[in-house]
């Protein structure tokens, strides 16, 4: 009987290939992203639901209750709390982007340091930079999904959605990877004492001029408007949600917003992924 004895010289990298080792140090990291949200459900539950549930709360219950108008002449209460669900699913996907991306993002760059022990792993820079954005991703997911049961529990009038679902699944995976795209670039570029005015001029113009509470399409009589807003990414993610659960009010053509999901995806991961090499590397 025989037993095979390996050579002393062999080394780490034949034992172990690097892409196999890639790809289980990306899954780690996933996984222990994912075992902190777990610890900290009640946490990431109030920070999804406050703002939208403030906003539906104000809009659909307390407006109704004491009698002041909502949704523009001639548009029932009924019409507007429906009108407002994807613009509501919208900002919880693309706040969720710089909660789970960018504010952490400031920490670890910042005085933390933590940073420096996920780069450590056996995976490339941008590796890295890849799997938080899917982290966040994955938790825009879960956000938007506690988003839902807000519209149906709140409003005094009912909801009216028409799902389809293909267009929802489609549009949701690549707003959520949008808004961890957009957290990743904000998180590499901004500095800690900077964060109030990220909020103030960046996230707060981005949330009211993304068409959420309105249709892109309503902005007409205002064309100049119409058109700036094209170049906010919240447009497409609220039209897209809009033709994906209220397809009986007007939205964007499927096409363009496909096409610019995808585009602002990846224009917004390239700069992301860049940004946290180059704040890595100096």
């Amino acid at each position: 009987m025989s037993t095979e004895v390996r050579s002393p010289d062999v080394t780490l990298t034949e034992l172990r290939p690097p892409t196999r080792a890639a790809i289980t140090a990306f899954g780690a990291l996933l996984l222990r992203d994912l075992a902190v949200l777990r610890k900290n459900v009640p946490v990431f539950v109030m920070r999804t639901v406050m703002q939208p549930a403030l906003f539906v709360f104000v809009f659909t219950y307390v407006f109704p209750k004491i009698g002041q108008g909502i949704g523009g002449p001639g548009r029932s209460e009924a019409a507007f709390a429906t009108l407002i669900v994807p613009g509501v699913v919208a900002i919880a996907c693309i706040f969720q982007g710089v909660q789970a991306v960018a504010l952490p993002l400031v920490q670890e760059f910042g005085y933390t340091r933590e940073i420096e022990d996920r780069v450590m792993a056996p995976l490339p820079v941008w590796g890295v930079a890849a799997q938080k954005i899917v982290s966040a991703a994955l938790q825009g997911l879960i956000a938007a999904a506690i988003v839902f049961p807000l519209a149906a529990i709140i409003p005094t009038t009912a909801v009216h959605l028409d799902v389809q679902w293909l267009v929802l699944i489609t549009v949701a995976l690549l707003s959520t990877l949008l808004g961890a795209a957009f957290g990743m670039t904000m998180g590499t570029r901004v500095q800690p004492n900077q964060v109030p005015l990220m909020f103030s001029l960046v996230i707060i113009p981005i949330t009211f001029l993304g068409a959420t509470y309105y249709p892109w399409a309503r902005l007409s009589p205002i064309p100049w408007l119409k058109v700036v807003v094209l170049l906010n990414p919240l447009v497409y993610m609220s039209e897209g949600l809009r033709a994906a659960l209220t397809p009986q009010f007007p939205h964007m053509n499927l096409a363009a917003i496909y096409g610019a999901l995808i585009a602002y995806t990846g224009l917004l991961t390239w700069a992301g992924i860049n940004g946290f090499r180059r704040r890595v590397l100096t």
